[in-house]
């Protein structure tokens, strides 16, 4: 029998009625808040709350690491995303930063995303706040700060939280890795930016739903919420049919993408993954529970293939946003 899971005493006291209610709604299929349940302004809220049943309300999103061989500036990525049809883009911090050290200033490229009518759905930074290491976990908190604001300056909400620096070696106890979760969750409130809990495949520590719930849910958090992935659920071994104990409201931003089926799962890389509809993946299944459950949010195209990076780059993301969408609709017609 599975011991019951602890919440780390030194937050303890903060967790009160409405944040266990809140903890609960993770895995359930109640309400989860994203920010603040009391605050009826929050827009990464309404945006949950406008869930219809149908998936009316799913966006589709352009994350940079599909055409990232290219090496696209910041303000190229905007424009292609926009011309090509997107609602949102989900960029890396450390291109954001190649954009500044360039000359670039972030008040145009804020000024070019608004024009443009792009969100900034999410963020790919790879700060190691998850490592056991006293000192290097401090650098990395500072990092993240630092990503976070920099973020916050061109409009975005999200980050994510992986499990950077935790990929090798001996597995991080969970509960240690809900306690970093629950300060670098307080760290986005300061920063106004809800990191992410984000599941990596072929890493030792959250490559599984199983241990990516259990972390959010033991942070003892109500900002705790996940970044799952088509490609890292199946290449950390995690059965989808899991989604359909996850909250669909808890998930702001899903990773869209599909993987072959002639290479076995142990041996599959990110530069395997294909367009949504053009591999294996059950994602018809997977879209309709994920539905079923509230999710009402962002699927964000996320590829490294290297084939695709030397095709015409705007054919790749129109391409990318067709099957999305194809894909969606499929599943939800037949539902």
């Amino acid at each position: 029998m599975l011991a019951t899971p602890r919440i780390h005493p030194m937050y303890q006291e903060k967790i009160n009625r409405r944040k266990l209610l809140a903890l609960g709604a993770v895995a359930a299929g109640t309400s989860l808040p994203s920010l603040s349940q009391a605050d009826d302004t929050n827009p990464l809220q309404q945006e949950q709350d406008a869930s219809p049943t149908s998936g009316g309300a799913i966006r589709y999103c352009l994350n940079y690491s599909t055409i990232r061989g290219k090496r696209l500036t910041m303000p190229e990525f905007v424009d292609l995303a926009a011309d090509v049809g997107y609602d949102a883009i989900e960029p890396w911090i450390g291109e954001i930063r190649r954009y500044i050290e360039g000359g670039g200033q972030i008040e145009d490229l804020r000024q070019q995303i608004e024009d443009a009518g792009l969100e900034v759905a999410s963020a790919i930074g790879f700060a190691h706040w998850i490592v056991d290491d006293e000192n290097d976990r401090a650098a990395a908190f500072d990092t993240m700060r630092s990503d976070m604001l920099l973020l916050r300056s061109i409009g975005g909400r999200r980050i994510a939280a992986s499990p950077a620096g935790a990929t090798r070696g001996e597995p991080l106890d969970l509960r240690d890795v809900a306690v970093r979760y629950h300060a670098l969750l307080e760290l986005g409130r300061e920063t106004e930016i809800v990191p992410q809990l984000e599941i990596w495949g072929p890493s030792k520590t959250l490559h599984s739903l199983s241990e990516l719930l259990f972390a959010a849910v033991e942070s003892g958090h109500p900002d705790a919420c996940l970044l799952p992935d088509v490609y890292h659920i199946y290449r950390g071994g995690s059965d989808f049919s899991a989604l359909r104990l996850i909250n669909g409201r808890a998930i702001h931003v899903f990773h869209m993408n599909d993987y072959p089926g002639d290479v076995p799962r142990d041996q599959q890389t990110d530069a395997h993954r294909v367009f949504p509809g053009d591999g294996i993946a059950p994602l018809g299944a997977m879209i309709r529970d994920l539905v079923a459950a509230g999710f009402a949010g962002i699927f964000s195209l996320e590829l490294f293939n290297r084939d695709y990076w030397e095709r015409n780059l705007t054919e790749v993301v129109r391409e990318g946003l067709r099957k999305m969408r194809e894909s969606v609709h499929e599943a939800l017609e037949t539902s």
